[in-house]
């Protein structure tokens, strides 16, 4: 079930994500962290983990290293 958000990721890769800068503060970037937490959490808690980093995502986060626990 995971892996209709990982296709929703690429998806967005592909069309929107390639018409923006690379500008991500953090590292992994946000797609790749959205990545990584479906692999690891499953399409729920995966997706919830993805949606509060990109709240977190914004000009006044510090950013930095920031791995799926």
């Amino acid at each position: 079930m995971y892996r209709l958000g990982v296709a929703a990721v690429w998806l967005y890769r592909v069309t929107f994500g390639a018409l923006f800068p690379t500008t991500c503060k953090y590292h992994p970037s946000c797609s790749q962290y959205a990545v990584d937490a479906l692999r690891a959490k499953g399409l729920l808690r995966g997706g919830l983990l993805a949606s509060w980093r990109l709240l977190r995502c914004n000009p006044w986060s510090r950013g930095g290293f920031d791995p799926v626990r």
